[in-house]
């Protein structure tokens, strides 16, 4: 494998992770129990919302978001409803939607800030818009003042997929706490690492406790006695034990990734400021670059990597950058998946495009990141002070 001397991810653990992942063998539960628990209390409190429930990935955690809304009782989503989702996300922002028979309507993104072009946003809705799906891409909140009082008086559902964007902050609220519900990653390359790993947050009881109930089999046995979905439980445990309601998954978590959250969510603080710290030597380098745009950030990003797009307009190329980046070490990937549309996948989904995706495809052509860390890089990123 490749060495970078500036790699795109690095590990945030030490001895505390370690020997959590001792702790859970010497117990000999492996399975889901009481550090996911742990682990899921002290998310919510971080957020200062009242419910999470963990699960094996990010990918999942939007899944379980798409679901749990088709079986509210009041108002549900139902199979043809109309989504509007930005062209930029990774690709399990968009498959949840298709396998729930969902139909999608891709908007184009704003050039500076990457996130959803709002003026679009609000052209596009229609009397059949149920839900808007919002990315904060690349850590950076989306401008919620605007989206809500776009949205006000209307019947739509609004979740984020906050996968890249922990520790974010809009006018002192973190990201994750705006939509109706939202969605984390917790794998290796993302603010906090639990392995494989993925959160929903959300501030609805009913919502929570479908959540439970299809996270593990659509079984009854991880619902308070008292709920939405049954009323009373049995309180036969036997005729209780194996109560299947809903069509559910097995997303369930690792006991020991709930214990590494554990240890990873005290250095959350630090973390997050580090990459701050790190972003404001990115800007200083790369704020005003005649050739390269980087990204405008909204509020606080939480800043998961370093955007760079070549100006559409100058005379230079992604790979003239590209080789710039190779000779001094930079490791880096595309923009997430770029102007969605043009993934073949899109052959299976029942969607339509909102004009044309002029920025996503800008920034699909000409765009890449690198990635930001948790210690200080700074440094480092001066190797990008004379491109």
């Amino acid at each position: 494998m490749k060495e970078f001397s500036y790699p795109l991810a690095t590990a945030t653990w030490d001895n505390a992770e370690y020997d959590a992942m001792q702790r859970v063998i010497k117990s000999g539960n492996f399975t889901m129990g009481q550090e996911v628990s742990n682990f899921e209390k002290r998310f919510s409190e971080f957020h200062d919302r009242k419910y999470s429930v963990m699960v094996n990935s990010g990918s999942s955690a939007n899944l379980l978001m798409i679901a749990s809304l088709f079986f509210k009782k009041d108002n549900p989503l139902m199979a043809g409803d109309e989504v509007i989702v930005p062209a930029i996300s990774w690709s399990t922002t968009y498959a949840p939607l298709v396998q729930y028979g969902l139909k999608i309507k891709f908007v184009d993104v704003d050039i500076d800030t990457m996130n959803l072009n709002l003026d679009q946003l609000a052209a596009a809705i229609s009397e059949e818009t149920k839900l808007i799906f919002l990315v904060n891409l690349l850590g950076n909140p989306n401008d919620f003042d605007k989206i809500y009082s776009i949205i006000e008086g209307r019947n739509i559902y609004l979740i984020e997929d906050n996968c890249e964007a922990l520790g974010g902050e809009y006018q002192d609220t973190k990201t994750g706490c705006f939509g109706i519900m939202s969605s984390f990653s917790s794998f290796f390359s993302h603010h906090i690492s639990t392995m494989e790993g993925g959160l929903v947050l959300t501030g609805s009881e009913e919502l929570y406790q479908i959540l439970l109930c299809l996270r593990a089999h659509g079984w009854t046995r991880d619902l308070p006695k008292e709920n939405h979905l049954t009323g009373i439980k049995n309180r036969d445990q036997f005729e209780e034990s194996f109560n299947f309601i809903l069509p559910g998954y097995n997303l369930r978590p690792l006991e020991m990734s709930g214990a590494i959250g554990g240890e990873q969510l005290k250095k959350l603080t630090e973390i997050i400021r580090g990459r701050r710290m790190n972003a404001e030597a990115f800007q200083d380098i790369m704020g005003g670059h005649p050739l390269i745009k980087i990204q405008k950030e909204i509020g606080k990003s939480s800043w998961f990597g370093f955007s760079l797009v070549v100006r559409p307009d100058v005379d230079y190329s992604r790979e003239q950058l590209r080789k710039v980046l190779d000779s001094r070490g930079f490791e880096y990937r595309p923009i997430v998946a770029g102007n969605f549309v043009e993934q073949k996948v899109v052959k299976y989904m029942n969607y339509e495009c909102f004009d044309k995706l002029v920025n996503a495809t800008t920034i699909q052509r000409n765009g890449l990141f690198i990635g930001n860390h948790h210690y200080d890089v700074s440094s480092s990123l001066q190797a990008l002070s004379d491109l």
